[in-house]
């Protein structure tokens, strides 16, 4: 387990629910990834690059509803701004996405 932190500094994290509107591989990454344009509704869309090549296609990705963290900042790789971070559960066979059980608005906070 990480160290304990406290409510303030959990409370600051945004966590809202996106779509996938575009997937392509990123040829440059280091590791196999995927480059991806997500839509958070009232929020717009933001990129983001992934690494969940051994689980998901790019166009099995197009449409589906995921969870990220959307205020963690731009992290440049290679010429490709990231600007939100994917949330998933790494297995042995690869990392597998978090996300609703059921449809919800693109932009809705995760409490």
């Amino acid at each position: 387990m990480k160290s304990i932190i406290d409510f303030e500094d959990f409370s600051s994290i945004d966590i809202r629910i996106g779509r996938v509107i575009n997937a392509v591989v990123f040829e440059k990454a280091k590791k196999p990834a995927y480059k991806l344009l997500i839509d958070f509704g009232l929020l717009g869309e933001l990129k983001s690059s992934a690494q969940i090549t051994d689980l998901y296609s790019s166009v099995d990705l197009i449409g589906k509803q995921i969870i990220a963290v959307v205020n963690i900042g731009e992290r440049k790789i290679f010429n490709f701004k990231s600007q939100c971070l994917i949330l998933g559960v790494s297995t042995k066979k690869g990392i597998i996405l978090l996300k609703p059980d059921q449809k919800v608005l693109n932009g809705t906070p995760v409490l």
